[in-house]
Order: C-alpha cells, then structure tokens, then sequence
C-alpha cells in the first residue's frame, strides 16, 4: 500500500466506526427506548437486543430516548385526610406502576418521570381524600379497607392511562390518629371501657348472687333430705337391733340376761373413776357370785323348807 493512502485509509476507516458507533444503540430487559427525529418519534423498542438508527443525532435528528421497563413505586408521606366524623388522620401509602404506553408517555410528560409522578402523586392524594371522607376510620381498620383501596385504583389509573401509566397496585402503609385526634379517641375508649367493665362487673355481682341463692336453696333441701334419710334409717336400725334382741332373748333368756349385765358393767365400771355406793346383795353384782347368777345362801341363814303336803 503506497505511504500517501494510509491517511486516508485510516481516516476513512474511523469515519466507518464513528457512524457505526453513533447507528447503534442497545435495549437491555429492565428499559424501552424511543428513537426520535426532529421531534417526532419514529419507532418504539421495547424488547432487548441491538437496534440501528440513523448515524447523526445533531440537529435534533435520530437521537434515542430510554425510559423504564420496570415497575416503579411511588411513595406518598404525611396525607392529612379527614373521615366523615370530622376527625384528621396521618396516612402513608404508596402506587406500584409501570410506563405502558411509551409513545404517550413521551407526547405527555416528554418522557420525564418526575413530571409524571407529580400528576399523579396530585391524584392519589385527592383519591384518598375522597374515599376517606366517605367513611369513619374503623373503615381502614376493617374488611372495608380493600374496597377502598380498590376505589382509590380506579380513580388513580384513569389519570394514569393519560400519561401512558398503567397502575398495578395501590397499598395504604399507615394510618395514624393526629397528636389532638389520639389523645380524645384514647380517652374516649378509656371511658367506654371502663363503662363497660362497670357493666359486667354489675352482671357478674348480680350471677353471683343468683348462684349463691341456688346453691343455699340445694345446701337447704340436700340437708333436709339427709336430715329425713338418716332419721329413716335410723328407725329402721332401731326396730331392727330390737328385732334381733327379742329372737336371741327368745333362744337364749338366760344368756341375753348375762351379756346385757356385761354391757352394763362396761357402761357402769369402765370409767376408772367411777364410785358407786350399792348394797352386796343388789341384783347389780349377781353374776360376780355366781356364773349363772343365782346366790347362795350365806351363813346364818336358814333356807325355808317348803311345807310338807297334806294328807
């Protein structure tokens, strides 16, 4: 190659690279591009890869916009809402959305995002105020706060799809009573419930003493009812051992006599205290003589002599 060309080879050679450089632009998974002449967008690339355009971008001519593929959040602090009592809450919440619409987005906002969250940062903020002022707080609190926030969706993506937004998700993170609002609230549930442990307590004095009425009724009747068995039964022992005393003085006289004079030394003599003054010849110490009881005559005493028979 003669000396002189190699000049001009290489600078033709970097005036091939510098348009190939400046034709090309890449679209990674996470973003979408717009490619724009003098303007007006001419084609969307949503999908990644490597993509061409024209070599010039100055003069407003073939240049590339990127804007985000991804879900984007939106945070919104410190909402001052009023409820339908009058009451002011603190509320946090937060929108999930994503760019939907690039071409729109870029004709709208010029494909700047914060303008675009401003807008509807404006919306969501009227959204919540709205649907907080249809209801009391409980509401949040309750089954009730899904329908709201279903609500609150509705109204922001309308204002969304102008902006070639599409909303995913709406979420409230917080709500708070005002400093003021919490010290009444807390003092009113205060009294209620202790309204209301003054209630029960007086139900509970009141089952008390129904109870305990009950219960001295059931004490009276079990006690009566003992009270009527015991004197039955009692009875019956009585006719009973009677019964059974008459059978074995019937059998036996003379022994039933001497075991009922036992009984009656244990009950008299048991006692080693005891003193009993009573003459020897009571019938008291009868079986002390004799086993069977029957006396001996003492001395000096005559046995009378049965008188002999007439003829």
């Amino acid at each position: 190659m003669n000396s002189n060309r190699l000049p001009a080879f290489l600078v033709g050679l970097a005036v091939v690279l510098f348009l190939a450089y400046s034709s090309l632009f890449v679209v990674n998974e996470r973003e979408q591009a717009l490619v724009i002449r003098f303007g007006e967008i001419q084609s969307v690339k949503s999908e990644p890869g490597l993509y061409f355009k024209l070599p010039f971008a100055f003069m407003d001519a073939d240049r590339v916009q990127y804007v985000e593929k991804r879900a984007l959040r939106l945070d919104l602090d410190n909402i001052r809402v009023q409820v339908n009592d009058g009451k002011f809450y603190d509320v946090d919440a937060f929108v999930v959305y994503r760019i939907a619409d690039p071409r729109l987005f870029r004709e709208t906002v010029s494909g700047d995002r914060e303008a675009a969250e401003s807008r509807l940062r404006t919306r969501l903020d009227s959204g919540l105020r709205r649907v907080y002022g249809l209801r009391g707080f409980e509401a949040a609190l309750s089954e009730e706060r899904a329908s709201m926030m279903t609500e609150v969706h509705r109204d922001l993506n309308t204002a969304a799809e102008t902006l070639g937004v599409r909303i995913e998700d709406v979420r409230i993170r917080r709500t708070d009573l005002t400093p003021d609002v919490s010290e009444q609230t807390f003092k009113l549930m205060e009294s209620e419930r202790l309204a209301e442990a003054e209630l029960i307590r007086a139900r509970g004095n009141e089952e008390g003493q129904r109870r305990r009425a009950i219960a001295d009724r059931q004490v009276v009747e079990l006690v009566s009812e003992a009270q009527r068995d015991s004197e039955i039964l009692r009875g019956q022992g009585d006719a009973e051992r009677n019964r059974i005393f008459a059978e074995a003085f019937q059998r036996d006289p003379s022994f039933f006599e001497f075991y009922r004079s036992m009984r009656a030394y244990v009950s008299a003599l048991g006692d080693s205290n005891t003193t009993m003054v009573l003459s020897p010849d009571s019938d008291f110490f009868k079986y002390f003589e004799t086993p069977d009881g029957n006396r001996t005559p003492r001395a000096g005493t005559t046995t009378p002599v049965p008188a002999a028979p007439a003829n």
